[in-house]
């Protein structure tokens, strides 16, 4: 067997070790890693409801209830009502986030640069260009049904 990994176990690694290495730095924000995440997401995402942020973090919907729970306790999020829905929850940050934001994003630079660490800015410009690439390229590939073949493996 080739002891070289493949493609998709090294982004794996990757990814994995990148989490790792923020969360030993963001141990004393005093968050887990699904509360950040929530935290990352919502961000980017205020007034979207609570089913929309779980697919996008692509956990269950009851799972990110309880992680929101805790976010409203700590005074980080807050749920305001649909205007026209009463069932529906949209999420957002309150002003006592936004700090914590800040320093999530230092913690992330401080991190991506360990990881880049030795590349040139060219180099880092051509892995991003790359990446991207791929992602696209996936993002297509799963919007494109297989075919009945290619489901039946035995």
């Amino acid at each position: 067997m080739n002891d070289n990994p493949t493609l998709g176990f090294l982004l794996h690694d990757i990814a994995r070790l990148l989490r790792k290495r923020f969360e030993q730095r963001a141990r004393c924000l005093g968050l887990t890693r699904s509360q950040w995440q929530t935290l990352a997401y919502l961000a980017n995402n205020e007034g979207i409801h609570q089913g929309g942020l779980a697919e996008m973090l692509e956990i269950e919907p009851i799972t990110l209830v309880r992680i929101l729970d805790k976010l409203a306790d700590r005074g980080l999020i807050e749920r305001r009502q649909h205007p026209t829905d009463r069932r529906i929850w949209l999420l957002y940050l309150r002003d006592e986030a936004r700090p914590l934001l800040g320093t999530m994003r230092e913690i992330g630079d401080l991190t991506r640069g360990e990881a880049l660490d030795g590349m040139s800015a060219e180099e880092r410009e051509q892995l991003f260009e790359i990446l991207s690439l791929m992602k696209t390229n996936l993002v297509n590939a799963c919007r494109t049904p297989l075919a009945e073949n290619e489901t039946n493996h035995g």
